[in-house]
């Protein structure tokens, strides 16, 4: 009795343990930069993504301040999770196949200063799928890319090879076996009959 007990209950966290997602816990580096030329006039700073780097527990819940000069701010905005999904296994398969697989973060501007005196960029969501990135620039998102580290590709490309399936392609359909159309693009009648008095009324 105690060992179907002991079985059930490994069975039990088996199944979880194989519903769990692959997750990782990253921090997003943002840098505020000073801007030359003409564009300077108007607007004299911008800001860049500029890292996506593990979790760490010393980095805390907030954002803060890395770094400031007269040129250059960088903040560390920590907390986000990277979770790889099933059905998105296409998504992650562009990404990790390109030349430089990486970090898509999506970002906006605070609408009020929050921890300083003036609106910073925050990260809203950062992701490893060409797909997830589609959509947001499809929204009119800012989302900016910066290189994955090789160990995260890695992670990333054995998510792809377990759960990327290539569908296969279509036959094209012979052009023989096309429909034919009169110029109203009804279906055309042909007849293999000859017409009787050589086309003379």
């Amino acid at each position: 009795m105690r060992e179907a007990v002991v079985i059930a209950l490994i069975r039990y966290i088996a199944s979880l343990m194989s519903n769990l997602r692959p997750t990782l816990e990253v921090a997003v580096v943002m840098r505020r930069e000073r801007t030359t030329g003409p564009s300077s006039h108007w607007q004299p700073w911008r800001w860049v993504l500029a890292d996506v780097v593990p979790h760490e527990d010393r980095f805390g819940d907030v954002p803060r301040l890395l770094y400031k000069n007269e040129s250059e701010e960088r903040w560390l905005h920590p907390g986000y999770r990277v979770e790889l999904f099933k059905d998105d296994a296409e998504g992650y398969h562009l990404n990790v196949t390109t030349q430089a697989p990486g970090w898509f973060v999506l970002w906006r501007m605070e609408e009020e200063p929050g921890i300083t005196d003036e609106p910073i960029a925050k990260p809203e969501m950062v992701s490893l799928s060409y797909y997830d990135a589609g959509r947001w620039l499809d929204a009119q998102e800012t989302v900016e890319q910066v290189p994955a580290p090789a160990p995260v590709v890695a992670w990333l490309q054995a998510f792809v090879d377990e759960h990327h399936v290539v569908e296969p392609k279509r036959r094209k359909r012979p052009e023989s076996f096309r429909t034919l159309t009169d110029r109203f693009g009804q279906p055309a009648a042909i007849s293999t009959e000859k017409k009787a008095g050589g086309g003379h009324g």
